[in-house]
């Protein structure tokens, strides 16, 4: 091999490892595209064969995907094992929402402590931005964008974190998370005040970890899931008491009764 053959390998190598990190950290976003070849080349400071090899390479590994021939994009990381049938199977079984919920209580209190720890002055202008828009998706009334803005605050309070495992693994998830919202407040929405409760909450979260308080963004937290908890529990008993009031009224559909 020549000189020059090793040095473009090296350079691809150096290419893949970079565009590999910037994934990893999360500045790469999973679904989102890369730049077109030309300027991604440029930005690079490599030449358009050498990118390519170097994209290859990542490719290869599963961390690009093609883009529906729009050049290449971030691959949906974990996708596959988050979507396992068993995860899906859990996910559909009501009586085991409580149990998602405490899992949800564990981990995002822990990372809004670190949060609090860890986070800079850009991770902090960024959940400002987050509140502001809660905020006016709530002047709004407007439930999809609440909901969009509520998993928006999730995620970046993972990031804030800085623990990569942790944002990784949770940004797999959050299509689930997404959905998890949508459902949530669907439900707790037909509760008097729910809506002002959890601006409230979530702003409690992100108060306290711009004011550098780890267990004050923890103690939000855990009121935020608590809360969530406990009135949805109250719905499932309320609906379960309803249920039994409907099958006792007709005998179940069992019974001859007369009308």
């Amino acid at each position: 091999m020549s000189g020059s053959a090793i040095k473009s390998e090296k350079a691809a190598e150096s290419v893949a490892r970079h565009i590999e990190a910037l994934i990893l950290e999360g500045t790469l976003r999973p679904g989102e595209p890369l730049l077109p070849e030309r300027e991604l080349a440029k930005r690079l400071d490599v030449s358009r064969p050498t990118l390519r090899d170097g994209l290859k390479a990542l490719q290869e590994k599963g961390l690009l995907q093609s883009g529906d021939g729009r050049g290449l994009r971030v691959a949906h990381l974990g996708a596959a094992a988050i979507s396992d049938p068993l995860l899906t199977l859990l996910s559909e079984r009501a009586e085991l929402a409580d149990d998602y919920l405490e899992f949800r209580d564990i981990v995002e209190c822990q990372a809004a402590a670190l949060a609090a720890k860890r986070a800079n002055d850009i991770d902090l202008r960024r959940l400002r931005t987050c509140l502001e828009r809660i905020d006016l998706a709530h002047a709004a009334a407007d439930p999809e964008q609440e909901a969009e803005a509520d998993t928006e605050l999730h995620l970046l309070i993972y990031e804030a974190s800085h623990n990569l495992v942790l944002l990784q693994i949770m940004r797999a998830l959050s299509g689930n998370l997404r959905r998890d919202v949508i459902h949530n407040r669907g439900r707790l929405f037909t509760l008097p005040g729910t809506r002002e409760q959890l601006r409230n909450q979530h702003r409690a979260i992100a108060r306290a970890i711009i004011a550098r308080d780890p267990r004050a963004a923890q103690e939000a937290a855990h009121r935020h899931l608590a809360y969530i908890r406990l009135r949805l529990r109250e719905i499932r008993e309320s609906e379960a008491k309803l249920d039994v009031s409907r099958r006792r009224d007709d005998g179940g559909g069992l019974a001859a009764r007369s009308p």
